[in-house]
């Protein structure tokens, strides 16, 4: 393998770069985490360990749907809650999927979430992990439900069930400077130097793929491994970093939010999807419930509302093929 790995931390040029970095710095997805926080869909859920916040900005008509909710346990019918796993909504830079805008925390997935709790008859019971520890957390049962912008793989699906509600893809982010103009595949950043998160699908995609830029007679690219994106927006500012491989979503709004940087293209695309423990009934009623939001029109007015109708699916898959 030739992927250089490094787990430094870049220093800044100023005060002034490292404060708009670190308020922009939000959890990635797809791969990465990026919805969160401590939001509760279809109002408050007493007795989670996260800390109250505002609820997630959809305000549509939506009416229970009998069908997924007869899908759920008992159980969950009796207390009317779900336990929801997932990250700390920080900074705007999760937007679409998930941000503070104004003290409060809005975003696409909040959005969804909280139109599925209507859908089922229940409310979420937010608690705040790791993007690292969601999915052994359901796994153990600590969490009913786990959302975090997950894409679909292969080693996911071994030990956890998808209900897919959106695609979303692995995109490159450039510096003003680096040569290349567009990125079509991942040979045409062989040679650069290229920053990501660990443990996503964007990983597991430059690892997989590293021996091919020998293969081609190009220089291999480099990697550098980071749990949170500050570091990474600093690199791009400051020619430590020439790429940027994340989240095809919220790659648009770091362009848009770090000077200095131009959105090269996006080399792939997955099925996201909230997850459950194996066998658990939990995930054909959110399958049902996003079906059903996808039939009563509610799902397209969700996605227009964050204009990122490229990445609607027409229908919610359990556990749909994973192509790595």
């Amino acid at each position: 393998m030739n992927t250089a790995i490094t787990r430094s931390r870049l220093r800044p040029r100023t005060a002034l770069t490292a404060a708009t970095a670190l308020a922009l710095a939000g959890s990635l997805a797809a791969c990465g985490s990026s919805s969160g926080g401590s939001t509760s869909g279809g109002g408050a859920a007493g007795g989670g360990k996260a800390a109250a916040a505002a609820p997630a900005d959809f305000t549509g008509k939506i009416t229970a749907d009998p069908t997924a909710r007869k899908l759920l346990p008992k159980s969950v019918v009796k207390s009317g809650m779900l336990i929801l796993g997932t990250t700390q909504v920080t900074g705007t830079a999760g937007l679409p999927h998930a941000g503070v805008v104004d003290g409060k925390e809005v975003g696409l997935d909040l959005d969804i979430r909280a139109a599925i709790a209507k859908k089922l008859g229940i409310k979420w019971q937010v608690e705040n992990g790791t993007f690292q520890t969601i999915i052994p957390g359901v796994q153990s049962g600590k969490y009913q439900v786990g959302q975090g912008n997950f894409g679909v793989t292969k080693e996911r699906e071994k030990v956890v069930d998808f209900a897919t509600y959106l695609n979303d893809g692995q995109a490159f982010v450039g510096s003003k400077d680096v040569k290349v103009s567009h990125v079509k595949s991942l040979l045409d950043v062989c040679g650069l130097n290229v920053a990501t998160t660990s443990g996503t699908t964007f990983q597991k995609l430059l690892t997989t793929s590293a021996p091919k830029c020998a293969a081609a007679g190009k220089k291999p690219y480099k990697v550098q491994y980071f749990s949170d994106t500050a570091p990474i927006y600093l690199g791009l500012q400051n020619g430590k970093v020439d790429a940027f491989f994340g989240p095809t979503l919220s790659q648009k709004v770091v362009v848009q939010k770090i000077k200095g940087t131009k959105f090269l293209g996006q080399v792939a695309q997955t099925p996201v999807g909230l997850v459950t423990a194996k066998k658990s009934p939990i995930a054909p009623a959110i399958q049902a419930a996003v079906n059903d939001l996808i039939k009563d029109g509610t799902y397209a007015k969700i996605f227009a509302k964050w204009k990122v109708g490229s990445s609607v699916i027409s229908t919610s898959q359990l556990n749909p093929p994973a192509t790595f």
